[in-house]
């Protein structure tokens, strides 16, 4: 109930305006690739902090989308209409308009980044999500994702981007908060959910190829219709990888 009615009271009070319109100039200049790709130039210097970690940049606006409350919730309002994905089919369905805050990483370094996430799922809001996000342009990226699917199950999903997007659904859930979690020793980075932040559950492993400064975040997504207003708590980062890729732990 308590977190029915934070989703409420913010979603009310919360200045959408700016969160609608993506930003324009860039301000922030990332390093070049060691695969001829440029890293991001489209992020903006912002300044929220949730759990120990400060995030320092914005895409698209997203610092002009959240309201950290007294309870150390963070409430991530996403209006209609954003997403992101690059699409394989032609390009018709590509989105890059997602709203999202992030911390730099240095990726020559081992990371842990974990996030209880509380998405607002609604009967018309198809692929409403909370996302955890590494990101080193808006064509080199991966999300993970707790979205509702077309037929309104909830599943955790993942989608890695490398040029275009591919799309992987995971498992169905039936709860309405769950842990996501990313680690990377530096040569591998994985992906995982939780339901108790004890057990976790590997959903994706592949090769850390992405460049040595990289960014972590979270954002909310709303690709169809209504709103989503996305719930982030016991946010953390640690320069350290999990011990077993396989358990997660």
């Amino acid at each position: 109930m308590r977190k029915t009615m934070i989703f409420i009271a913010l979603a009310g009070a919360l200045v959408v305006q700016g969160c609608q319109q993506k930003m324009g100039a860039p301000e922030q200049e990332g390093t070049k690739m060691t695969n001829s790709m440029p890293a991001s130039n489209n992020l903006k210097a912002c300044d929220v902090r949730l759990g120990n970690v400060a995030f320092r940049y914005a895409l698209n606006g997203g610092d002009s989308c959240v309201v950290l409350n007294e309870d150390f919730i963070l409430a991530f309002h996403c209006t209609q209409g954003r997403d992101f994905f690059c699409d394989p089919n032609g390009g018709k369905l590509t989105n890059s308009t997602i709203p999202a805050i992030f911390t730099e990483v240095d990726n020559t370094k081992p990371f842990t980044f974990v996030a209880k996430v509380t998405p607002e799922f609604t009967k018309e809001g198809v692929y409403n999500a909370a996302d955890l996000l590494v990101y080193a342009n808006d064509t080199l990226w991966q999300k993970l994702c707790f979205e509702q699917d077309e037929r309104g199950r909830h599943r955790i999903v993942t989608v890695r981007t490398q040029g275009t997007s591919d799309d992987n659904n995971h498992e169905k859930l039936t709860v309405s908060s769950v842990y996501l979690k990313f680690s990377s020793d530096t040569r591998t980075l994985a992906s995982y959910y939780s339901l108790d932040k004890k057990e976790w559950q590997m959903v994706r492993l592949y090769k850390n190829y992405y460049p040595d400064k990289i960014w972590v975040g979270i954002a909310s997504q709303c690709p169809k219709a209504g709103t989503c207003t996305s719930l982030f708590e016991e946010v953390s980062f640690e320069q350290a990888s999990v011990d077993d890729f396989r358990l997660g732990n």
